[in-house]
């Protein structure tokens, strides 16, 4: 079964299972009944994927089965946008001709043999059968030249085959093609080269089988997106905030230091520089926010975001100092709230609020392209350790799936409880920190 194929069956699984007709299902889709059909039926494939997420949305579908959907799609969207393999179209019907429009007879070879008759075999098959005949005569014809060159070169002996002075710098040189007569219809000889390119048995482009000296193929115009056994490159580019303050103003942060030294809170945007010149850590919660972008041409699916939990310590004895004596504002964004406490910590999807409105749950899988960025954000939390940890985004694109850390630039996230623990403010008025 094609990657089409497939996608149609997934979609007319999800149409049956739901109960709803062509016509319903086209109004909610924005797009034709005939159109959605031709989807269903593996006759054509939606170019945007807009349209399969709302078909899931309106058929029901659970998250696996989204994923799933999604999953098949970006496949056959792929081997459609390559050419490797259409879409399926089905047969035409047959359509009844009259004698004198019939197509005319191929003319007959010279002398052909005899071919057994297929009682009722349409005339394409017939032409497959000559087709692969002449290719076998062909082949015929190209292992005979490549004896009789064979032969010649060892009727010339050794001295023939010695390199010439100015030639080939490879193992050997072999005689110019023209001297060997190639019968008729037969390949043209490739001439040897140093390595066995990048799918040869001597490994990677560029390298060669022990003793048989340096390369001398050209390397390849681009790397392949992933050598075999190696996990694909992520289309993805993420750019991570980790000192992201509610509604820009309030946070806390842990530090060693006593209040006469540590330097004023800074604004939001100069938090990183301040809680490194500090040995500042974030203090009870900290929020990361993750903007992604693809870097290809294709779509790419975010799948699931797990939580990885490093290292549990002791919370330090240190000062908490606020960053505010109080701030707020309308807005509170949906996340992905984390509880670091937790035997396996989970990124739970919770709603936010706008003035009164609601604010939808993320919701994964979620779809990003170099065109379309996604926001993702993640409020982790902890009353009783202190905590380095990550996040592992699972992808799904045209070149495979993998994984994609997100980290602070290489090193861990550190959150630490602050329960207990001296509390500073910074008293304008006074111009220090004061509890």
């Amino acid at each position: 079964m094609s990657e089409a194929e497939n996608f149609a069956r997934l979609m007319r699984e999800l149409k049956e299972r739901a109960g709803l007709s062509y016509g319903a299902l086209a109004r909610r889709l924005h797009t034709s009944t005939s159109t959605l059909h031709r989807y269903c039926n593996g006759e054509a494939l939606p170019a945007e994927f807009a349209v399969v997420d709302r078909f899931a949305r309106a058929c029901g579908a659970s998250r696996g089965e989204a994923v799933d959907l999604h999953r098949a799609w970006l496949l056959a969207d792929a081997r459609r946008r390559a050419g490797v393999v259409p879409v399926p179209v089905p047969a035409p019907e047959p359509v009844l001709r009259a004698e004198s429009e019939s197509e005319p007879e191929p003319e007959p070879e010279p002398e052909p043999e005899p071919e057994p008759v297929v009682v009722g075999a349409p005339e394409p098959v017939a032409r497959r059968a000559r087709y692969r005949r002449r290719a076998a005569v062909v082949v015929a014809a190209g292992v005979t030249a490549g004896a009789v060159a064979v032969a010649l070169l060892a009727a010339a002996g050794p001295e023939s085959r010695a390199p010439r002075a100015g030639g080939s710098t490879g193992t050997g040189a072999t005689p110019p093609a023209a001297s060997v007569p190639a019968a008729p219809g037969a390949p043209e000889p490739t001439p040897p080269t140093g390595s066995a390119g990048p799918t040869g048995p001597t490994g990677p482009a560029g390298s060669s089988a022990p003793g048989s000296g340096p390369a001398t193929a050209a390397p390849p115009a681009s790397p392949p997106a992933s050598a075999p056994g190696r996990a694909p490159v992520a289309p993805l580019k993420a750019a991570v905030r980790p000192h992201v303050w509610t509604a820009g103003c309030d946070h806390a942060y842990l530090s060693e230091r006593g209040p006469g030294v540590v330097a004023p809170p800074p604004v939001e945007a100069d938090a990183p520089a301040w809680a490194s010149a500090q040995r500042a850590v974030h203090a009870g919660s900290q929020i990361v926010e993750v903007t992604l972008h693809g870097t290809g041409p294709g779509a790419v699916v975010l799948e699931d975001l797990e939580v990885r939990v490093a290292a549990r310590r002791k919370p330090p004895a240190w000062n908490v100092y606020q960053m505010s004596q109080g701030c707020g504002g309308g807005l509170t964004p949906a996340v992905f709230a984390v509880n670091l406490d937790a035997p396996r910590p989970l990124a739970r999807p919770v709603a936010g609020n706008d003035g009164g409105s609601p604010l939808p749950a993320p919701v994964l899988p979620l779809r990003v392209s170099a065109s379309e960025p996604v926001v993702l954000r993640v409020e982790a939390a902890t009353t009783g350790c202190d905590c380095d940890w990550s996040l592992d985004l699972r992808w799904t694109g045209p070149s495979g799936s993998g994984t994609l850390r997100i980290d602070d630039d290489g090193r861990p996230l550190r959150t630490s409880a602050a329960t207990g623990r001296p509390v500073y403010g910074f008293a304008l008025e006074q111009g220090r920190w004061a509890r």
